[in-house]
């Protein structure tokens, strides 16, 4: 998740001091961007504002600067109300899919399916489904 206050902005920095991205940062942008508006942007040294990085898709929301703590919080405390072993394992499927042939990612899945599938919360999830009410997650 990656959220920016309305007041945040975004720079390089690297090649205004004649330097090269380092810490991952061409990793990282790179994926985020595409290779052709990551070369622009940390080769240009250019400010981005805060609504210019979420229409890049470099942040996925902007929030007011005097709201910005408590909509992470309302975030943290919505994820951490999830199956955190399920988002976990989801997250490591996407992290995962950047360099698996579609085979690999199909056999992740299905090792991973098979151990969701054997967590409390998978039973929580099914029971609260059938019984037509929220379903009240552990992170077992």
């Amino acid at each position: 998740m990656r959220i920016a206050s309305d007041a945040a902005f975004f720079v390089p920095g690297f090649v205004g001091i004649g330097l090269v991205p380092d810490s991952g940062g061409t990793y990282f942008i790179h994926r985020l961007l595409g290779a052709p508006r990551a070369f622009e942007w940390m080769s240009s040294n250019r400010r981005l504002t805060a609504a210019e990085a979420h229409a890049w898709g470099l942040v996925s929301e902007v929030v007011e600067a005097g709201s910005f703590a408590e909509r992470t919080a309302e975030l943290a405390a919505s994820y951490a109300a999830m199956p955190t072993r399920a988002v976990g394992m989801t997250k490591r499927l996407f992290d995962n899919a950047d360099n698996a042939t579609l085979e690999e990612q199909l056999e992740l899945e299905a090792q991973l399916q098979a151990a969701a599938a054997a967590t409390a919360d998978f039973r929580e999830g099914v029971a609260a489904f059938v019984e037509k009410r929220p379903p009240t997650f552990s992170g077992s």
